[in-house]
């Protein structure tokens, strides 16, 4: 009962928030959002709050303040739509954008008590400078600079005190919410919203150990330490804790900050065409990716603007996926390059995204209908919203099911197509990513991925060899007794129709006797046959015949004696 009236607290606490900063003067004008923003308007907290077209009313900061009051589940809500340039008005995503690495610090005295905590030493001796000042503040985190005893600058991250009950509090609330919308709209069940939700709080109560994000952050530079087109800065395994990290301190510029880039001659273009590189590999070949790629975990080293390179940050969440998965996954980006919709659309069904009942041909043709206008399309000249609008009523209407487990990847997808459309929108997406995918296609499925497959196998082939003969012995064995228990069926199967036919015999002699039964019940009510007058029939002899001729219906009817 406590917990429920924490929820619904909450719920209002939201609401609350949401009016007090009239958020429903940023829904679209379509009818569509009408409701909404009727529902939103009957709030108290708008009656008394400032209307769009009043002098005071705060354009500049509203939809960045309720994301920060909210709290650090709706902040990273935030920072995945701060990409979405092509949704939102230059207005709103400037506001979404500082919630990247512009969130409100914590008392920097209680950043300092943690540290001192959990590596069980204080400042003065684990560093030789720390800046009390943060350098930057996040949802889950803050950071500040220091130098360790050796001269290395490093950068300290530390968790934000009780996050933990702040991120169970709203997540409580979003299945809560989620499980009202399943329950009035039952087509929502296809998206998996409730269990997306679930999913996500396991997420990022994960990302709180950053025991875990160190090690994340060292297997991405194991992966990339050959590949010079994204750098990973090293990790003080020494220095890490559940509620503390140290790591290299990097130097970069902001990939959100194109003016300064393009002012300093960086290839914006071979930068775009790297990043859809970088994404690539790490699905597909690596099958670890980044999945909270927002531009405020994103730099760019510029050392050498002719030659820029990726410097990824915060790895506290990453993916990755099954072999089927991965392999369904490239299967289908592979049939969409080559306009394939027919093989796209078996891939679904074999795949149960798409029931087994679904059209091909029909299902084919709408997705080619939507596809086939912007394949060859750069970003900049792709409207997204409508087309992604018409995207949603096919799957609505075809019953297609998303399945939760592609969660990350789906976000990691919009952080990156979101950012290409911000750092290059004459990118071509689809010209870079053909290449790639063949060369994955064949790395996977060609002739040395089987050799490399096979030799893999060998050892284990080997130690299985002398076990072959027992192998056979056991697998003849196991046949022998296969045969025997079929033929034991067949006998059990045969003794079954005897029985059946014996009964069948019985049943016979039982409808014979019960019309003996109605025979003489006659002829003893009437004495004599030729006396025959139905109104001179006993009511007793009536029943006793209407129960033996019961009898005989019921056989006929039934097929059974009747019990």
């Amino acid at each position: 009962m406590f917990k429920l009236f924490r929820i619904s607290f909450r719920i209002l606490q939201v609401l609350h928030i949401i009016g007090k900063h009239r958020l429903d003067a940023y829904l679209p004008q379509q009818a569509l959002f009408l409701p909404l923003k009727i529902a939103l308007r009957l709030i108290p907290s708008a009656w008394f709050s400032a209307a769009p077209n009043d002098t005071d009313f705060d354009s500049n900061q509203g939809i960045k303040n309720t994301f920060v009051e909210l709290g650090p589940v709706f902040i990273k809500l935030g920072q995945m739509l701060s990409t979405r340039h092509d949704l939102f008005d230059d207005h709103i995503t400037e506001q979404l954008v500082a919630l990247q690495d512009n969130v409100p610090t914590f008392d920097a005295q209680q950043a300092k008590a943690i540290i001192e905590k959990d590596l069980n030493k204080p400042i003065a001796e684990l560093f030789t400078t720390f800046n009390m000042t943060p350098l930057a503040s996040a949802s889950i985190a803050q950071v500040h600079e220091a130098t360790l005893p050796s001269g290395e600058e490093v950068v300290v991250k530390v968790v934000r005190p009780n996050i933990e009950k702040i991120i169970q509090r709203d997540f409580a609330v979003l299945e809560m919410l989620s499980g009202w919308l399943e329950f009035f709209w039952p087509e929502s069940k296809r998206l998996y919203v409730n269990k997306i939700a679930k999913d996500y709080r396991q997420i990022m109560l994960a990302e709180l150990d950053l025991r875990r994000e160190a090690s994340n952050t060292q297997r991405f530079r194991r992966d990339f330490k050959d590949i010079e087109l994204l750098y990973v800065p090293d990790v003080c395994m020494d220095y890490c804790t559940r509620n503390v990290m140290v790591m290299e301190r990097i130097y970069g510029i902001p990939v959100s900050d194109i003016e300064t880039m393009k002012a300093k001659g960086v290839d914006i273009a071979k930068l775009a065409e790297r990043g859809v590189t970088v994404f690539f590999t790490q699905v597909f070949k690596n099958n670890f990716f980044h999945a909270d790629m927002h531009p405020g975990n994103v730099f760019v080293d510029i050392s050498d603007p002719k030659d820029p390179k990726y410097i990824s940050l915060d790895h506290a969440i990453v993916g990755s996926l099954s072999k089927q998965d991965q392999s369904f996954i490239a299967r289908q980006i592979m049939a969409f390059l080559q306009g394939d919709f027919y093989l796209l659309t078996e891939n679904f069904i074999a795949s149960q995204w798409l029931p087994a009942s679904t059209p091909v041909q029909e299902f084919a043709i709408a997705i080619q209908g939507i596809a086939e206008p912007i394949m060859d399309k750069p970003l900049d000249q792709i409207n997204l919203a409508p087309e992604m609008l018409r995207v949603y009523q096919i799957f609505r209407h075809y019953r297609l099911e998303v399945k939760p487990q592609f969660v990350l990847l789906e976000k990691t997808v919009l952080h990156i197509e979101g950012l290409g459309r911000k750092l290059y929108p004459s990118l071509d997406i689809w010209s870079l990513g053909k290449p790639l995918m063949e060369q994955w296609m064949n790395e996977q499925l060609g002739p040395k991925a089987v050799w490399n497959s096979v030799k893999q196998d060998f050892p284990r082939l080997m130690q299985e060899i002398p076990r072959l003969p027992l192998l056979v012995t056991d697998a003849l064995q196991e046949i022998k007794q296969q045969s025997q228990l079929q033929k034991s069926l067949l006998e059990e199967t045969k003794l079954h129709h005897k029985q059946m036919e014996r009964k069948r015999s019985l049943d016979t002699v039982s409808l014979m006797a019960s019309a003996v039964l109605f025979t003489i019940a006659l002829l003893s009510a009437l004495g004599t046959p030729t006396q025959l007058h139905f109104d001179q029939i006993p009511s007793e002899s009536w029943l006793l015949g209407g129960a033996a001729s019961l009898l005989l219906c019921t056989r006929f009817i039934t097929g059974r004696r009747p019990s």
